[in-house]
């Protein structure tokens, strides 16, 4: 079964202040091993060991002034190697410049959307966003409303407790696709973790234009932990069903506690109940079919 990867990164820490610089608490916890340059060719070849044969590059925090230079980069990878197949870039949506920065990004071919990180927390450590309700911003949402023209998707990061916020703003934007990233970020499996994450995540799967990407179940846990992979695994496709669930790896954040052979195995046992059709849909077809990618794989 061939999979697609759709959430990864690629960087050189010349470019990202927060893995150039002094180390900064981060979501996923204590970083050294990965405050490096990680090159395509690594990512090519972790890919491969995986039976990965096609990814999409997700944004992975570069200063907002440098959003072209990111996308241009990752063009000329592509051009080079084949990989990423596709880019997410990001704008600040919060400016109100941000429409002209993303059409300049369009001119490139691999572009297929854009994420800006709302996610905000009470623990300070796991925030991104400046306030829980950033999303209902008038400029972010008039910007936000430009993805529609362009034919572009939005990668939407928030926790539990903002998926109320989230399921309103979805509502409101029912022409673009929105892609819930880390499956909704849940923190533990404890019961007060995971009963606000439940009311969210089914409030999200009711909306049509929202699709769920099975990635990241580390960040928190910091470890690769079949158990709470199964759990994620066969909640979200309870609630958003195959086709409207993919998988993705993360990498090179959980780089820091697994490899990818032993990462697709904790997924591919996860999902082993579904149908092969199933499967195929969250491994495959569904990123495809989003993000619009080639039937042939990369070289």
């Amino acid at each position: 079964m061939e999979i697609v990867d759709a959430h990864h990164h690629v960087w050189r820490t010349r470019d990202m202040p927060w893995l150039s610089g002094p180390m900064v608490p981060r979501i996923f916890g204590p970083y050294e091993p990965i405050k490096r340059d990680y090159l395509i060719e690594e990512y090519i070849d972790d890919a491969r060991s995986g039976g990965i044969t096609q990814s999409v590059y997700v944004q992975a925090n570069w200063p907002l002034h440098q959003v072209l230079a990111e996308v241009r980069w990752l063009a000329d990878l592509h051009e080079r190697t084949g990989w990423p197949t596709a880019v997410i870039g990001s704008a600040d949506l919060f400016s109100p410049g941000a429409v002209e920065v993303m059409r300049e990004q369009a001119r490139l071919p691999v572009l297929r959307g854009t994420r800006l990180q709302l996610h905000w927390h009470e623990r300070e450590e796991f925030r991104f966003a400046s306030a829980p309700d950033r999303m209902t911003d008038p400029v972010f949402r008039e910007n936000l409303a430009a993805l529609a023209d362009l034919g572009w998707l939005f990668e939407l990061q928030v926790f539990p407790g903002q998926m109320a916020h989230a399921a309103e703003l979805v509502a409101a934007f029912p022409d673009i696709t929105f892609v819930l990233v880390h499956a909704g970020m849940l923190t533990s499996l404890d019961d007060a973790d995971v009963g606000p994450w439940r009311t969210g995540m089914a409030a999200l799967a009711a909306l049509p234009n929202v699709v769920v990407k099975l990635t990241g179940q580390g960040t928190f846990v910091r470890r690769l932990d079949p158990e709470f992979i199964a759990f994620v695994a066969t909640e979200t496709v309870g609630w958003f069903g195959a086709e409207r669930a993919m998988f993705g790896t993360n990498f090179p954040v959980e780089k820091l506690w697994t490899t990818m052979p032993d990462l697709v195995g904790a997924w591919r046992v996860a999902l082993a109940s579904l149908s092969e059709a199933e499967r195929v849909s969250v491994f495959a077809a569904t990123a495809r079919r989003v993000y619009n990618l080639p039937e042939t794989t990369a070289h």
